[in-house]
């Protein structure tokens, strides 16, 4: 069978049909190939026979073996439209559109592919019109939800037919090339598409759930790994230490925040901004982002035995000048990124902590020295990412009293709130900023961390004349950049 389908040949029927009856059908100069596991009986014959009645036929059995190898390799050939949205209108209305999606009872008459190819493109076209990071592919007992993450919020775009779920799955695995016929194990792939001059990557993950499997789109724009440094939302003072703290020749340098605080971002953005052709720059990362030019960039691959631990340990071996580390999640890490930074190596990391200072006590609890630490970190900083307030449609806000004295805001000034049009999807917001805190390590902290003081003492010291995050809120609040209720939202910001 592998030797008679090849590269040129089509699947005759849909996947479902295939999948579920163990039968595959190729149509070879005319004559149909049939491979089935099983005998087929003579109602399916002549089902076949008058679906196709001027075909001839040619059958032949294979092992249950053979038949998912020859599946997959029929199925997966198959070529996804890689340039989405040039059929669709703007007022194209993807919801009404996927009502006139009527599942089919007859698997074999039910070929779905060009509508379930245009609702996909659909989705895909709106979910980056709309700036979404993830798209959502939910399977439930009685429906099946599409919902996009937008500026960090999860928003439903569509909610149809559970029985819709399988064909949209099936295609999104040929999309990335994954294997269609395995829905017992989790599975990740990637694609590259494009949007008119606009180029997206898409990081595929599939994952078995109760009604069927989970999919979740990434996606990557490759314009966000041009951002730059000014464009973050940080203040003057974090910009500036952040950017001296890059022309150093040794040392660490760590972002720290929760999962997508946009720490990978802010990482990207100080490499752009030292990456002059002058030196050698090298990455470990898991998932590599973005791919960004003059930079050697490897992924960890933990099945293999590929660890951040043993990727940093090689690329110390390739001469670089300045090392990326994705994330010091373990001790091992710690200790070979800490004893690159001591030998003539500027080291660039994340580690996950709510402050600034807490990286440090992330670091001790980990089994680092204080006194390397207090040789080798020169500035850590800690980020979150807020709305911004919709500038077409934001509006004074009258706030409660018992929040303006814990945010220790003045109530005599004017703050804003969403209030939603068309410029922001009527969310009443338009994109986001990074609210962050800067800690330099200077001779007195460096003896702080040296003699082991306690969090709260070292947290003291660096913000005596430092901005805190708290602070760095209270200032956006002000100047109506973000409002009260987004604060509120991210409670894990004002417990930072």
């Amino acid at each position: 069978m592998e030797q008679i389908i090849t590269k040129e040949h089509k699947p005759l029927f849909p996947y479902e049909y295939s999948k579920s009856q163990r039968i595959l059908g190729v149509d070879i100069n005319g004559e149909v190939f049939i491979f089935s596991e099983n005998e087929l009986s003579s109602l399916s014959i002549q089902e076949l026979y008058s679906t196709y009645p001027t075909k001839k036929f040619v059958t032949s059995l294979c092992s249950p073996n053979e038949f998912e190898k020859g599946l997959t390799k029929l199925y997966s050939q198959d070529k996804f439209q890689e340039t989405i949205g040039d059929e669709l209108s703007e007022s194209f209305d993807l919801e009404s559109y996927a009502k006139t999606i009527t599942p089919s009872e007859d698997l074999l008459q039910g070929n779905n592919d060009a509508p379930i190819i245009k609702l996909i493109n659909g989705i895909l076209s709106q979910a980056i019109k709309a700036k979404a990071s993830d798209i959502h592919f939910e399977p439930f007992e009685d429906m099946f939800i599409v919902r996009l993450r937008i500026d960090g919020v999860m928003r439903e775009l569509i909610s149809q037919d559970s029985r819709l779920s399988p064909p949209i799955v099936s295609r999104l695995k040929i999309m990335s090339k994954l294997d269609i016929a395995e829905r017992r194990k989790p599975q990740d792939g990637r694609v590259s598409l494009s949007l008119g001059p606009q180029s997206i990557d898409v990081r595929v993950s599939t994952l078995p759930s109760s009604y069927g499997e989970r999919v979740v789109l990434r996606l990557l724009d490759k314009d966000s790994a041009e951002i730059e440094l000014n464009y973050l939302g940080f203040s003057d003072y974090v910009n500036s230490k952040y950017k001296k703290a890059l022309k150093s020749n040794e040392g660490i340098i760590l972002v720290t925040g929760p999962t997508g605080s946009g720490k990978t971002t802010t990482l990207y953005a100080g490499l752009r901004e030292i990456n002059d052709n002058s030196q050698n720059i090298l990455t470990v990362e898991d998932p590599i982002e973005y791919t960004l030019a003059g930079i050697g960039q490897t992924q960890v691959n933990s099945k293999a035995g590929y660890t951040f631990a043993s990727g940093l340990r090689s690329i110390l071996r390739q001469d670089p000048d300045i090392v990326m580390v994705g994330e010091i999640r373990d001790s091992e890490t710690a200790s070979i990124a800490i004893q690159a930074s001591l030998t003539g190596h500027l080291v660039l990391s994340t580690i996950h902590t709510n402050s600034a200072i807490g990286a440090i006590a992330r670091l001790r609890d980990m089994g680092v020295e204080s006194y390397l630490l207090a040789s080798s970190i020169k500035v850590v900083l800690a980020q979150r990412l807020v709305r911004r307030l919709c500038n077409h449609c934001k509006k004074p806000s009258i706030e409660n009293i018992n929040l303006l004295k814990k945010f220790n805001l003045c109530s005599e000034s004017i703050y804003y709130e969403p209030s939603g049009c068309q410029h922001c999807s009527f969310t009443g917001y338009s994109g986001r900023l990074a609210i962050a805190e800067l800690v330099e390590v200077d001779e007195n902290l460096k003896e702080m961390i040296h003699d082991e003081a306690s969090e709260k003492m070292m947290n003291d010291y660096a913000f005596q004349n430092n901005q805190s995050i708290q602070e760095s809120i209270k200032l956006n609040l002000e100047n109506g950049i973000t409002s009260i209720s987004e604060i509120v939202r991210l409670q894990n910001i004002s417990d930072a």
